[in-house]
């Protein structure tokens, strides 16, 4: 992390605190406890322990921890939200919350790979159809969609970004070059 990234995640964490949402899901029907968990990973939060989940303090966390909190509520649950400062620990809190946007940021480089290696059947087969490139930029813009949610939930510039950022621009630009070929193909073929 550059020095000045390092300077703004160390403001963004003393001005802000974090919000703390511990909850309690009915144990029937399991799909209750796998809706919250889905909600809570949707919204970048890490578990500080069993069902104790903490995201950066922002207006946007506290509308979505308090939307939350509420469906709890309805489950039949209980669930408190908290805002607070940690006072001791910061840096486990901070390094988990860092971990699991690279282990995102990771995922990400790892499904552009997979999207390479799928150009890269398309011209072992031969297969240069407007169908398949459409098909593909489906795939790219998927991609594009979920480095945004990541990038978006990423109040630390976590240090996997640049990877992920680099691997996508691979990504497009094995794209265009495919397109290219899609464009020649078809018209040879009029």
């Amino acid at each position: 992390m550059t020095e000045k990234a390092a300077e703004k995640a160390v403001d963004k964490a003393d001005s802000s605190g974090w919000l703390v949402l511990i909850y309690r899901v009915p144990p029937e029907p399991t799909r209750l406890r796998s809706t919250v968990w889905r909600r809570i990973k949707s919204l970048g939060a890490i578990y500080l322990q069993n069902s104790a989940a903490a995201l950066p303090a922002t207006a946007a966390a506290e509308r979505a921890l308090r939307r939350l909190r509420r469906e709890i509520i309805d489950m039949s649950g209980t669930a408190v939200l908290l805002s607070c400062t940690v006072l001791a620990g910061e840096s486990d809190v901070h390094n988990a919350f860092q971990a699991a946007r690279n282990d995102e940021y990771e995922e990400i480089v790892d499904r552009c790979e997979d999207f390479l290696q799928q150009l890269k059947k398309e011209y072992g087969a031969n297969h240069f159809t407007y169908a398949e490139l459409e098909e593909n930029e489906v795939d790219l813009v998927k991609l594009r969609s979920w480095f945004a949610k990541v990038r978006e939930r990423d109040a630390f510039d976590a240090d996997g970004r640049h990877a992920a950022e680099k691997a996508l621009e691979r990504c497009e630009q094995a794209l265009e070059t495919y397109a290219a070929r899609v464009y020649a193909e078809e018209a040879e073929s009029r």
